[in-house]
């Protein structure tokens, strides 16, 4: 990359904000004279629809003893078609395959790693320890929790240590977390257009194939059998900030592909465990398809220009959300389902559990994320500097 150019990359990358890389000229979805979007607000919107199906998934398709032993006879018009939401995790993991990308891209190491963890942990302690109160307090048979495994859990290591999670969702947080591990490798590296399409072509082969084959360090390292839509995710970036082309369009596919065979199919006998509605396996590679069309939709579509602040607002709800929604949601269920229908249970766990949300963003993310943010990034860069020259520098990441 030409000296000159770097220097712009990182004036605009500055100026546009942490998630906000600058797009060359040409590049899709802008003219030369248009300056960089420092967000896609459809995008935002999308996560928060994605979060919506996870909780109509929870509360009407999954077996929970807050319904009842026969927890699909209470919503079962809701449920059968809800089942099909259980995959919107992975939408989730290809808008963080694109997202991630543009908030690392022409930045430091110390950068990317602040970046996200002001962006996972405040929100997610808040969460963990208002479901510990839950289930340690007031709803101690919602689940089997102690206090040391909630202590455990603050770390996001329970999986490593071999603790269970207190709440279910948090497995997900465990594959953003090693993805976002393996985008700082690459940003030590030095990003380049085909340093990433390159690791998004291969990674994914070599993450199924070590979850097919369990072979579990390996499996645990490269994301398994998800990698294929964080993969997805960067690439449709790539597409959104240099133009169309056929080599990251390939990669696009072969991902998409790649995710029905190593995940989506596999979805069918999850559901049949966790839920009392059979899942259609044409249906579930459609769905899981459809994850990527989604975010291409998004991006790369004139619906892109959709820029609309409350798509940003209700997109901020949707992390906490995601984090508190489930026992607190069946809580609420279990202590209004024997007084009123079905519906109104869910509603009512509808309205709890966004306010909920809402505290966490207001109360505790934009408190903590800006400061913690902060201390970060300036203590790693002054570790940074503490560095050999030669490994100083390859703490920059590169864009060309």
């Amino acid at each position: 990359m030409r000296p000159a150019y770097r220097h712009v990359v990182t004036t605009l990358s500055a100026r546009t904000g942490p998630s906000a890389p600058a797009r060359p000229d040409g590049a899709a979805g802008r003219t030369p004279d248009t300056p960089p979007r420092s967000r896609l607000r459809t995008l935002d919107g999308l996560r928060f629809l994605a979060a919506a199906g996870v909780v109509v998934y929870h509360w009407t398709a999954r077996e929970s003893t807050a319904w009842g032993e026969a927890s699909g006879d209470q919503l079962p018009a809701v449920g059968s078609v809800a089942i099909y939401f259980s995959l919107a995790p992975e939408l989730f993991f290809v808008i963080s395959g694109f997202v991630i990308l543009w908030t690392a891209w022409g930045r430091s190491v110390p950068a990317v790693v602040a970046s996200r963890v002001a962006r996972l942990y405040p929100a997610y302690w808040a969460a963990l320890a208002l479901t510990g109160f839950l289930l340690l307090v007031l709803w101690p048979q919602g689940k089997d929790v102690s206090l040391g495994q909630v202590l455990v859990n603050a770390t996001l290591l329970q999986s490593v240590m071999g603790v269970d999670h207190v709440d279910g969702v948090y497995w997900t947080l465990w594959a953003e977390l090693r993805f976002y591990l393996l985008v700082v490798l690459l940003v030590a590296v030095g990003l380049t257009r085909r340093r990433v399409l390159a690791f998004a072509a291969v990674w994914p082969v070599v993450a199924v194939v070590a979850a097919r084959q369990d072979w579990s360090l390996l499996d645990t390292l490269t994301v398994g059998q998800y990698a294929p839509f964080f993969a997805g995710g960067m690439a449709l970036f790539l597409v959104w900030r240099d133009g169309h082309a056929l080599v990251p369009w390939l990669v696009v596919v072969g991902n998409a592909a790649l995710g029905v065979w190593s995940a989506a199919l596999g979805k069918g006998s999850t559901l049949d465990r966790t839920t009392a509605f059979d899942a259609d396996p044409v249906v579930l590679a459609l769905v899981s398809v459809g994850c990527f069309a989604a975010v291409a939709v998004a991006a790369l579509t004139p619906l892109a220009r959709f820029d609309r602040p409350w798509l940003t607002s209700v997109g901020a709800l949707t992390y906490p959300l995601y984090l508190v929604h489930l026992f607190w949601g069946w809580w609420v269920i279990d202590l209004v389902e024997p007084h009123v229908p079905a519906a109104v249970a869910v509603l009512l766990a509808a309205a709890v559990s966004p306010a909920l949300a809402a505290a966490i963003h207001h109360g505790v993310e934009r408190r903590l994320n800006p400061p913690l943010r902060r201390a970060v990034e300036q203590g790693l860069t002054a570790v940074a500097q503490r560095l050999p020259r030669s490994r100083r520098r390859s703490s920059a990441g590169s864009a060309d």
